[in-house]
């Protein structure tokens, strides 16, 4: 049976034109995002291989109250999937397509960002490069700075990212995004109709570039490609650290594991920490209805 978006995802998303200033449907790349709700603005950036079907729960829980924008990065969910000669899939770019719909969307007021996955660095590179249109930051189960000295690179990425036989898994076998549906929830596995749901955009070779070049992209040693964003983006967010942050973290993450946790701990002491122990690295599926209440909350109680 085929999976019911709408059901599970019941909005009209809008489009930006990446090759023109106009926010339309036009010739150039169409970066799809969803603009939902009025009020305060909340910008959700969803990492690999997720896209912004995984923040569904939580815009339907703040549109009431706040305005929620999420896109889906190039190469993901219902955005435009180029091949290499036409989007260039790294880090700086994706910081820059962030910026230009947030700044194409007319935004006076002060954002706050939830960060989940890759989301992270690209939510953050974009944070250090515009400090003061930052008030509050949530972090689920991510990272803003390079892979923790005690923690080793997992064997799985290291395939994926510089193996031909890691080329085939995720391009060929769509590997990475079925994975991840399979083994990010703990605590609520995903029923079937969920996973097919994660993985509907990357339902073939060429759709699933997005999910291999991030891997690719990520920065290990110095002379990588991204490796010098990452340090100043490492270097600088301890700027945030007078805002308000909340830490909802599921401990059985294989990748984001307590190591980034201990990082994020280490550079923002104050923030708001809850732990799930029995739950992975989709945090707001594994555990929604807590991690749903306690964004809310603290949207609902903190300054911006």
């Amino acid at each position: 049976m085929k999976p019911d978006l709408k059901k599970e995802y019941p909005f009209s998303g809008k489009y930006l034109d990446l090759d023109s200033p106009a926010t339309t449907l036009g010739a150039g790349l169409k970066y799809h995002y969803l603009d939902e709700g009025s009020g305060p603005p909340v910008v959700m950036v969803h990492g690999n291989p997720s896209w912004s079907f995984y923040y569904r729960n939580l815009v339907l829980a703040l549109r009431e109250r706040y305005r929620c924008i999420v896109p889906d990065h190039i190469g993901c969910g219902l955005s435009d999937k180029p091949g290499d000669d036409r989007y260039d899939y790294t880090l700086p770019q994706r910081v820059d397509d962030l910026e230009r719909l947030l700044d194409r969307l007319d935004i006076s007021e002060k954002i706050t960002l939830v960060l989940h996955d890759w989301g992270g660095m690209i939510g953050m590179a974009y944070a250090v490069r515009h400090p003061e249109r930052i008030s509050r930051l949530v972090i689920l189960n991510t990272g803003a700075f390079h892979l923790p000295k005690a923690k080793p690179f997992p064997l799985g990425l290291r395939i994926c990212r510089d193996s031909a036989l890691g080329t085939l898994l995720v391009r060929g076998l769509n590997a990475f995004s079925r994975g991840a549906s399979y083994v990010g929830c703990k605590r609520n596995p995903m029923k079937p109709g969920l996973r097919k749901l994660y993985q509907l955009p990357y339902d073939s070779w060429q759709n699933r570039i997005a999910t291999l070049r991030f891997v690719q992209d990520i920065p290990l040693a110095p002379g990588d490609r991204t490796y010098d964003l990452v340090s100043a983006v490492s270097a600088g967010i301890g700027q945030f650290a007078n805002l308000p942050m909340l830490i909802c973290w599921g401990e059985l993450d294989f990748v984001f594991d307590r190591h980034f946790l201990a990082e994020w701990q280490r550079r923002f002491p104050g923030a708001e920490l809850h732990r799930f122990p029995d739950c992975g690295h989709y945090i707001l599926e594994d555990a929604r209805e807590e991690v749903v209440a306690l964004i809310s909350a603290f949207l609902d109680r903190t300054t911006v």
